[in-house]
Formats: C-alpha cells, structure tokens, sequence
C-alpha cells in the first residue's frame, strides 16, 4: 500500500500540465492553419503596395487567421513568391492558410478604386456617423438605424450593455474606414465594432478597472465632448471621479447637448432642468449611457485619470482650454472673470469688424472718386479731340 503513498514530484506535474497546453495550443494552430472547422465569409481589403507583413496583420485583424506570424513564416518557406492583388477579397474564416494566400493573388471580388474612405472623428453621436455614412451614399438610414437597434453581434461587451434605447452608442470606434460599395449596414456595423473590440477591450482589461466596460465608456465620453485639448483629458476625468465620490451630481453640459440634440453654447435654465436619465445636473452618478464615441486617448484618460483635487472646470471664451477649480467659490470667481474676460473679447471684436467696416468705407470711396476723376479726364479729352 506505501508504493500508492509516494508523492508525485512537482516538476513531472508541472511538465505534465505544460505538455497538455502545449498539444493544445498546436491542436488550435494546426486548426487555424490547415482550416478545420466551418468559418464565416468577410471581406478583405489589401491595401495598395501592402507586404507580406501588412497583409498578415490585416488577415489577423479582419478575423480570417488567428495567427499572422505563421502565416508570415510559412509563405517565406515556401518559396513561391507569390503577387498579391490589392483590394476586397471575400474570404472565409475556415479556409486554410494555403487557400487564403492562393485567394489573395486572384482578382479581388472589389476593385480597389470602388472602396469609400469615411472619416468618423472622436465624438460623433450614432446620428452624426449616420449622416456621414449617408452623405457618402453607402447607407439606407432606416435601416442602419433598425441595425443599430436589434441587430445581432457577436461580441461579449454587447451582451453586457442592458439598455435597449441607443444600446451602441459609443461603441462604434471613430477612425478612417474604407468600406466598399454593396457593403449592407449590418457589416458596417460590424466593422466599427470589432475596432472597438480590438482597441479598447484589452485596454480596458489591462487596467484592472473596478467599474464595468460601459461605465468606462460611458466617462470617457464625456471626457472627449468635455475636454478642450488633449492634454487636459486627464484632469477633466479627475473632476467627474472627485464629484462622484463625493456625491455631487456631474452638472456636464455635453449631457444636456446630447439630451437637446444641439451643442448649444450656452445652456438654459430650463435646459438643464429636463427629465433625462442621461441629465447629469438633475442626476448622480453617470448617465444611463455614453453620449458620443470617445477616441483611445479619452478611454486611457477614463481608466487612468490624474490625481487632483479639482472638482469643477470652465471653459475660456476662444474654446481653446478649461479653467479648473478646487472649490465652488473659486469656481465662480472663475466664471466671473472668464465673463469679463469675453465681454472684452467681445467688444474688442465689434471694435475690429467696425474697423474693418471703415476701413472698406473708406477703400470704396476712394475707389470711386478715382473712378469718378478717369471719367472726368476721359471726357476732357474727348472735348479737346473734337
């Protein structure tokens, strides 16, 4: 019975367990490389002048292989210095490397001139990125909105997000997209969430947060309508994290703007007295959802903001930055000058465009008096020809 009694060694446990990850780990490889399993169709699109490198790193992204890297190794073992076609290639995510690589030196399904760049810039609300995508013409609006709203995509963060009513906005990522014609709304969709998902996933997973993905989302839009410039988003973040903790209400602005569906400068009494949940001056807390679609910068800034005591800011008349303030007495003494600071900006500009004004004045009169004296000298000699 003592034989069944021996400990095994730790290391021959330890080598055990790292062979089996080991087998399956490669089970997965050899999977991916020789396309075992069903796979589903995606458009690809190689750009102009792309290597081996881009080309790899594009199939990785798109979702098409898993492992760039190997594919990388083995098209340069092969030898067969294969010519690349650029532009979309329709391809499925269970075809082997072999097949992908003998796909991609065809003719592409779309040609490349037939792709339409589309910029969506960091703060765009899902009406803004439908007005964009409509003016370009690649949309019908009804049915991106449908999309938008029941749509089914295959991504955790979406399953984590309880509201039905604008349940994406802030997750469709703002960047440069060429997408190409023919290419149906729920695939754009698509497209801007997996960058959402390959950007800020794993940024949020690194961090460690204690608030949920949405939240993180939810701040940081706030953070990109609210800071002026790049370089306070940290600090504007830290104002709303030190009147949460505090249990003061948010009083954003860019809540109520969002609310209104307008960015109006200056906000009304009766404006920030609206029933909302996304109204943050009537509200605690963070609004129900995000407002705009934050960039990186402003996420990084929501999981990382800097440590302050500030617990307002206002912006200067030129838009250019924000005044921050520790306390609420410093905070109107801010506004009081920041007041007195535009009405002298204000009146040095009437003063400019009055200026101007006389100055166009003057410009026209002495234009037309030199007018009025060629026409004089003219007639003279006319009269002195007859």
């Amino acid at each position: 019975m003592r034989l069944f009694e021996r400990k095994i060694p730790k290391w021959l446990i330890c080598a055990v367990c790292a062979g089996a990850a080991a087998l399956v780990w490669l089970a997965a490889v050899f999977a991916d490389v020789f396309g075992i399993g069903a796979g589903r169709e995606i458009m690809v699109n190689i750009p102009e002048g792309s290597g081996l490198y881009a080309i790899s790193q594009t199939l990785g992204e798109s979702g098409v292989i898993r492992h760039p890297l190997i594919f990388r190794l083995l098209e340069k073992t092969k030898g067969k210095n294969r010519i690349y076609q650029q532009g979309g290639h329709l391809l499925e995510s269970g075809m082997s490397y072999e097949q992908i690589a003998e796909k991609l030196t065809m003719p592409p399904e779309v040609k490349p001139s037939e792709a339409v760049k589309v910029l969506i810039p960091e703060g765009y609300e899902l009406r803004n990125i439908a007005d964009a995508l409509e003016e370009k013409g690649l949309i019908d609006r009804s049915r991106f909105e449908d999309e938008l709203e029941k749509g089914k995509f295959d991504y955790d963060f979406i399953n984590e997000i309880s509201r039905k009513k604008n349940r994406l906005e802030g997750y469709l990522f703002p960047a440069t997209y060429e997408i190409e014609p023919g290419t149906d709304e729920h695939e754009i969709i698509d497209m801007m969430l997996k960058k959402f998902n390959d950007t800020v996933v794993p940024l949020y997973k690194q961090s460690g947060s204690t608030y949920s993905l949405d939240e993180i989302v939810t701040m940081a839009s706030l953070v990109e309508r609210e800071a002026a410039n790049d370089s306070e988003r940290g600090k504007v973040a830290s104002v709303f994290y030190n009147r949460l903790e505090k249990g003061m209400t948010l009083s954003s602005c860019a809540t109520v703007q969002y609310i209104l569906k307008e960015r109006k400068t200056i906000l009304s009494t009766s404006d920030t007295k609206i029933k909302s949940d996304y109204n943050t001056y009537i509200n605690k807390g963070l609004p129900v959802g995000p407002i705009a679609s934050p960039g990186e910068k402003s996420v990084r800034a929501a999981l990382y903001p800097e440590k302050t005591d500030y617990l307002y800011f206002a912006a200067k008349a030129d838009g250019s930055a924000n005044v921050f303030s520790k306390t609420g007495e410093e905070h109107m003494e801010t506004e009081k000058r920041l007041k007195q600071l535009e009405e002298i900006f204000e009146r040095c500009r009437t003063l400019k465009e009055n200026q101007e004004q006389i100055a166009n004045q003057i410009a026209g009169k002495i234009t037309e008096n030199k007018s009025e004296r060629v026409k004089s000298h003219t007639k003279a000699r006319v009269k002195l020809a007859h």
